[in-house]
């Protein structure tokens, strides 16, 4: 992929409600500050992109990767996968990737609209989580 001649930067929102794991070729992999679910975000690591329509040619099979290694990282921490993009309140381009099992607080509909976040409970339970999720994702 071509480097670009920009600095990565977070939208605020989401660096407010995640945790940083680590870098993909493309993305950035963060953790979602949600203790009922784990919870991965991808961000591509590229400007004013909002859509996915809006990656190069060159790197919408790079996310397509990023988004199966992801969802096999995570796969055995829950029985689905809920893989979505949607960016109406954050306009950064970034891809949820959340393991979903039966009896999650909101099961069987989505996540978002069930109940406001409920970050952990405190810093160690916090990182235990980000150690694992990284583990898993080898970043």
């Amino acid at each position: 992929m071509p480097s670009t001649p920009y600095t990565f930067a977070l939208d605020p929102q989401l660096a407010h409600d995640t945790v940083t794991l680590g870098d993909l070729p493309l993305s950035r992999v963060l953790m979602m500050d949600e203790c009922r679910y784990p919870w991965l975000i991808l961000v591509p690591r590229r400007p004013h992109l909002v859509e996915l329509t809006d990656l190069a040619a060159d790197e919408t099979p790079v996310l397509w990767e990023e988004l199966r290694q992801s969802c096999s990282a995570i796969a055995s921490l829950g029985t689905k996968i809920n893989v979505g993009a949607l960016g109406n309140i954050v306009r950064q381009l970034h891809v949820h990737v959340i393991a979903r099992h039966e009896g999650d607080p909101a099961w069987p509909g989505p996540v978002w609209g069930h109940s406001p976040r409920q970050p952990y409970a405190d810093e160690t339970a916090r990182n235990r989580q980000a150690a694992e999720l990284r583990r898993l994702l080898g970043v």
